[in-house]
């Protein structure tokens, strides 16, 4: 996320961490995110995969943010390597979880007022994750 083209060496200027307000502003980005996820109909799909308790869901993915931002690799530190997709495969997500899930943190950026620059180069990157998340049709 933070590299530039030229032979992987670090991008010039401030990390997307560094952007977005350190831990305070990611921290704001993932309680919005699951707070809307919690209160807006239009997610409702994807707050069912989440179970009853946002806590743990909430925690980790402020730990993986931190550090795929630019920022302290606390998920790492943690867990080790974030293997995304075998982390997600107990769960059933198709394109709607897909696309509820873009929406949702596409939504809490706009709401926590992520620079439109910044905000755009991570909705790039969000959706290329989110769809290799994807472990099943429909």
């Amino acid at each position: 996320m933070t590299t530039s083209d030229d032979e992987g060496a670090p991008a010039p200027g401030p990390t997307p961490f560094e952007q977005l307000g350190g831990e305070a502003g990611v921290q704001a980005l993932v309680d919005r995110f699951y707070d809307l996820m919690d209160l807006e109909p239009a997610y409702a799909v994807l707050r069912g995969v989440h179970g009853s308790d946002l806590h743990a869901a909430r925690q980790k993915l402020f730990w993986f943010l931190c550090g795929w931002l630019g920022g302290p690799n606390h998920y790492i530190e943690r867990f080790g390597h974030p293997r995304l997709r075998a982390r997600h495969l107990p769960f059933s997500i198709g394109q709607i979880e897909r696309d509820q899930w873009l929406a949702c943190m596409f939504q809490a950026m706009a709401e926590c007022n992520v620079e439109p620059g910044l905000r755009e180069r991570l909705e790039k990157s969000l959706f290329g994750t989110a769809d290799w998340m994807r472990n099943r049709a429909g």
